[in-house]
């Protein structure tokens, strides 16, 4: 294993985040990466699935705007 990059400007944080699954609205506490696309607009971007898997850090799984991402 080898070490491409560092990246910076990147925050890791915890969100109480809300899915549909099967059917019914469930929240968890989520590791997400919280960043700043070109624009400057914060994204956030999970890291592991509502049942815990962990995921790659992948912009488009980002959530999209309209809830409130205060940390």
């Amino acid at each position: 294993m080898k070490v491409k990059q560092i990246l910076s400007g990147v925050e890791l944080v915890i969100a109480d985040i809300e899915v549909q699954l099967e059917g019914e609205m469930r929240s968890s506490h989520t590791l997400c990466a919280l960043l700043r696309d070109q624009g400057g607009k914060e994204v956030l971007i999970p890291l592991n699935t509502p049942d815990g898997r962990p995921i790659f850090m992948n912009p488009e799984n980002a959530i999209a705007d309209g809830s409130d991402n205060s940390h």
